[in-house]
């Protein structure tokens, strides 16, 4: 697991004399491992159903993350730190993580978070209730990346699926709210353990939704299931996590969020190779013009990446 302490004016060095070795992994990790899981979390639903797998991911990687802390000396969160973890988590990975899970039963990875790139979009605009006007340029990206989701939900893959649809669009609000409040309102405990703590609220949240809703599984786990989840545990939410952290710290924070445009071509492309997905030519023109938003946005925003898990 990579080391999450490291100076912040650690970035304009790096700028400076280009990207050291360390650097480039953690880009690899973000750009690659996080554009693979949506494809992950395709093959975990042969046996995991959405909520099920989600909160179990979540619950297993917070567990290992919060022990991992503590062996190093962090401190547990305070009383009030819990709270603004219960509400992130809940709808950062219950409403976000799970109702992407959710979609994916009748979406194509690929088209997920090909519509996932609106998330930066979605944060600015929440930005305006705390008085955080965007710039012309920022305002050219949101139009731009609003216009191409406006595309996207035109194309076949959505058109078969207004379900998929609709739990794509609470899920994209739910992260972006709770991504704000994080920043604004509701701060999380310092470094990992924030995280950890948020895993862990998250996923007991993502436990009852299963409950309520009836999921259940088929025992034991077909193999290929069990080794997604598994990917989606150790890659997606502690390597690639911590992969994001360290680049938030080393690295320009604009660099930091590239994989935001870099997931959702990597995510369909793996969904066409692999699973056999099927990606319409007008589909590919509506994820290049949201990727173009998304692009102004991070141009001149250099910062303020959203989080993944």
């Amino acid at each position: 697991m990579p080391t999450l302490a490291s100076p912040a004016n650690a970035a304009p060095a790096a700028a400076r004399s280009g990207l050291p070795p360390l650097l480039w992994l953690c880009l690899a990790a973000t750009w690659v491992v996080w554009g693979s899981t949506y494809l992950a979390i395709k093959y975990a639903l042969i046996s995991f159903p959405p909520f099920l797998q989600m909160g179990s991911r979540f619950l297993f990687a917070g567990v290992l993350l919060a022990a991992w802390m503590r062996w190093r000396g962090a401190p547990w969160p305070s009383m009030v730190q819990w709270r603004n973890a219960l509400v992130v988590g809940a709808l950062m990975l219950g409403g976000g993580m799970g109702a992407t899970a959710y979609a994916e039963v009748s979406i194509g990875s690929g088209l997920v978070v090909a519509f996932i790139a609106v998330i930066p979009l979605l944060i600015a605009l929440l930005n305006l209730i705390w008085g955080v006007k965007p710039s012309r340029l920022e305002a050219a990206g949101i139009a731009v990346g609003l216009a191409g989701v406006l595309m996207l939900t035109q194309g076949g893959g959505f058109k078969s699926s207004p379900e998929g649809l609709l739990a794509l669009c609470i899920g994209c609000a739910c992260w972006s709210l709770g991504s704000v409040l994080s920043q604004r309102s509701l701060p999380l405990a310092p470094g990992a353990m924030g995280f950890a703590s948020e895993m862990l609220c998250g996923g007991v949240v993502l436990m009852v939704l299963a409950a309520v809703s009836g999921e259940t599984m088929s025992w034991p786990p077909q193999p290929q299931a069990l080794a997604a989840w598994v990917y989606l545990v150790v890659f997606g939410s502690l390597i690639a996590f911590n992969a994001y952290m360290v680049l938030l710290a080393r690295a320009p924070a604009g660099l930091a969020a590239s994989y935001t445009f870099v997931n959702p071509v990597i995510a369909m492309l793996l969904g066409v190779w692999i699973a056999n997905e099927t990606v319409t030519r007008f589909e590919w023109y509506a994820v290049a013009v949201v990727l173009a938003g998304v692009l102004l946005l991070l141009f001149k925003r250099r910062g303020g990446a959203t989080q993944q898990a």
